[in-house]
């Protein structure tokens, strides 16, 4: 059972942010990133209040900007989803998941090493140029559903 809700529109859009995201790092470098948007639309927590779509995570805004650069900045976002990127984000939708983005809601990459935390969240994991950050103990029971 998937842990989202989701369409076959849902399936392109964070295919298309997969991709943009994560491109370089393969097709496990984006599962990963598709892990963190699922964990963002299944959790209810943090900066996740109220976030229930594939469409309200991958356009969250915060601070001004996007949350993910991609929407603003990537050509390869506004391209059309590819079957493969569709195969892994309906692999991320039903339910597959994995270390180090596991757990985690956030990830950047950074011009140096991972940090030990970003934003007060501890490291998780690193995956090639992609840190990934879980909640801190206690904040977001709901990721770990």
């Amino acid at each position: 059972m998937p842990r989202v809700k989701y369409t076959d529109s849902d399936v392109a859009l964070m295919a298309r942010m997969m991709r943009a995201e994560a491109v370089s790092e393969g097709k496990q470098g984006m599962l990963y990133v598709g892990n963190v948007i699922v964990n963002r639309t299944a959790s209810d927590c943090l900066d996740f209040k109220d976030l229930r779509t594939i469409s309200d995570v991958i356009y969250q805004v915060q601070g001004g900007n996007y949350s993910f650069e991609a929407v603003q900045k990537g050509n390869l976002f506004y391209n059309r989803a590819r079957s493969a990127e569709k195969r892994l984000a309906e692999k991320n939708l039903k339910f597959w998941r994995q270390f180090p983005a596991k757990y985690s809601l956030w990830y950047f990459n950074p011009s140096g090493a991972c940090p030990s935390t970003w934003f007060g969240q501890p490291f998780a994991g690193q995956f090639k140029n992609h840190c990934y950050y879980e909640p801190q103990a206690n904040t977001c029971a709901s990721v770990y559903r």
